[in-house]
C-alpha cells in the first residue's frame, strides 16, 4: 500500500500569540483582537484550548499594512494623484 497523501493543511505553521505580538510589536491582547476582527487567521486548538495564529496570515497582514502605507504616502505626495496611481490599474502618470 502507498503512503497516504498529506493534507493541504500539513504545511500550515501556527504561531503562539506571544510570537505574533513580538513580530508585530504589539501586545498579545492586540493580536487576539486582530484575530477577532479577522485581520489575522487563528483558532483555539488543543486541550486546554489555546490561541494559535497562522504564520502566513501574519505575513499577509504585514504586506497589507505596507501597501496601505505606500498608498497613503502616494496620496500625500501629490494632491492630484489619479486613482490608477493609487489603486494600481489603468494609466499611471508617475510610476514608482
Amino acid at each position: 500500500m502507498g503512503a497516504m497523501p498529506e493534507s493541504p493543511s500539513a504545511d500550515v505553521r501556527m504561531l503562539a500569540p506571544a510570537q505574533v505580538a513580538e513580530v508585530l510589536g504589539v501586545s498579545v491582547d492586540e493580536v487576539i483582537a486582530l484575530v477577532h476582527e479577522r485581520r489575522l487567521r487563528g483558532a483555539r486548538v488543543g486541550s486546554p484550548a489555546r490561541w494559535r495564529v497562522e504564520e502566513k496570515s501574519v505575513t499577509d497582514y504585514l504586506d497589507d499594512q505596507a501597501e496601505e502605507a505606500r498608498r497613503i504616502a502616494l496620496w500625500h505626495q501629490s494632491q492630484e494623484a489619479s486613482f490608477p496611481e493609487l489603486w494600481g490599474t489603468g494609466f499611471v502618470r508617475n510610476p514608482d
